[in-house]
């Protein structure tokens, strides 16, 4: 055998090699295609599985949106009452102020005028002496109601 012949072998047993590893690289690619396959087989029904739920719940949220504004405007009278209630309670606050304010005034006006003419004093008096007699009218009075119920 010649140089040749042994060269057309070596390359002959080379192509059966290569030509085993082509087959079985093919064969684990046909593996690869068919997961693939029955797969994407699987999608269109899990797409359908997908769209009904995201169908029921957008129909749900419709449905609690449309709870929500009815619910809202059954409850805005309420908000106009509570906003009326404040308005009215910020005008009587604010006329108790004023009020507050004139008789502060009216008191400063009067302390001052006992002080200029040194009355504080006789006020005083006058205070004790209208408490003590109703103290002792009262007094009797009980004293009286005790003797008529024995």
């Amino acid at each position: 055998m010649t140089l040749i012949g042994v060269g057309v072998i070596i390359i002959g047993v080379a192509s059966v090699i290569l030509a085993i590893f082509i087959g079985h690289l093919l064969n684990n690619l046909a593996s690869v295609l068919s997961g693939v396959d029955k797969t994407v087989q699987q999608l269109p029904e899990q797409l359908d599985g997908i769209l009904k739920e995201t169908t029921s719940i957008m129909h749900e949220s419709n449905q609690a949106l449309a709870d929500i504004n009815n619910k809202m405007e059954q409850l805005s009278p309420l908000f106009y009452i509570v906003g009326d209630v404040g308005n009215a309670t910020r005008k009587l606050s604010s006329s108790l102020v004023d009020v507050t304010d004139s008789v502060k005034t009216k008191t400063e006006v009067g302390q001052e005028v006992s002080g200029k003419n040194n009355l504080g004093g006789v006020y005083g008096g006058v205070a004790l002496g209208y408490y003590w007699l109703k103290k002792k009218r009262d007094l009797k009075r009980e004293k009286r109601a005790y003797t008529h119920e024995q």
